[in-house]
């Protein structure tokens, strides 16, 4: 097959497994197009198996990037969250982005992958996404299968029985977001104290760019109380909508055309167990091409 039609039939699950690992669209889609300008460099006598290369080969790209990113992430200022994938005001999006939407875990599911260390999380998702067998495995992460079997069992013990997709724009969903955006709006405490649980915990990544807390708040009080207390500092033109993000009804703000906030969240039994904020414009700044107002 030619690298043209392997562009076309395999980029879309390429970037999905890249995204997977890094938790960055950005970064995702760098490592895709890298790999498929290194294939076309290699003899076609040494590629035997042109899709088991390049998604070998994205996984080590990506194994590559962790690596030399970890030092930064120790050093993140606050809480780090995945960038979020948006579809735009219509929920249509072109062929490619679908495909990865589709294919694409929910904010809470990556959330959780991305609190395994690199190795947890690449074994994990060659396991679970790819089906690797465990001697594959152990040549990537340079490991023993015994061990990468042991990691696995371990990274999935980890991430519990949180499904890994969402049932998406939910009525029911959606209408408790409502709530909150509305509440939010009016300041009614009584309603966000109803539609959050004492044991809610909200996350916002402002990545110290922007003002964000640099811990997680526990609890329906304490997240009520904050958002009352900020919401007077919001632009004089601010505005929101509800968009899919990461198939998901999350909120979108903005202060005129300009997005400045995610929220997703992670629903239970009809209240808002945990809120995912990603403030960072590094995170947003690409988000347009996703989002149309």
């Amino acid at each position: 097959m030619e690298v043209e039609d392997l562009y076309k039939s395999l980029r879309p699950s390429l970037i999905s497994l890249a995204y997977r690992m890094m938790g960055s669209m950005m970064d995702a889609e760098d490592i895709v197009q890298e790999t498929f300008l290194s294939i076309e460099k290699v003899p076609s006598d040494l590629v035997k198996d042109a899709k088991s290369y390049l998604f070998r080969s994205v996984s080590n790209r990506c194994i590559d990037r962790l690596r030399a990113q970890s030092k930064h992430r120790e050093a993140y200022v606050g809480p780090w969250l995945p960038q979020p994938i948006m579809s735009d005001g219509n929920g249509q999006i072109d062929p490619l982005e679908g495909y990865i939407r589709k294919e694409t875990i929910s904010m809470a599911y990556l959330f959780l992958i991305h609190q395994l260390s690199w190795t947890e999380r690449v074994v994990f998702l060659l396991r679970e996404v790819l089906q690797y067998e465990y001697e594959e495995i152990a040549k990537i992460v340079d490991k023993s299968s015994t061990n990468c079997r042991q990691i696995f069992r371990r990274a999935k013990r980890s991430l519990g029985d949180i499904p890994p997709f969402n049932v998406g724009m939910e009525p029911d969903t959606t209408h408790l977001i409502e709530q909150f955006a509305q509440a939010l709006l009016s300041g009614d405490m009584k309603i966000l104290l109803e539609v959050l649980t004492s044991d809610t915990i909200l996350y916002m990544d402002g990545g110290g760019k922007v003002k964000a807390p640099l811990r997680p708040l526990f609890g329906h009080d304490r997240i009520a109380r904050f958002f009352i207390g900020i919401f007077p500092e919001f632009p004089v033109d601010f505005s929101f909508k509800l968009r899919e993000i990461n198939t998901q009804p999350g909120l979108v703000f903005y202060a005129g055309e300009q997005l400045f906030a995610t929220i997703s969240f992670d629903i239970q039994d009809n209240h808002i167990v945990n809120m995912y904020a990603v403030l960072n414009p590094d995170k947003l700044k690409n988000l347009t091409r996703f989002v149309s107002n």
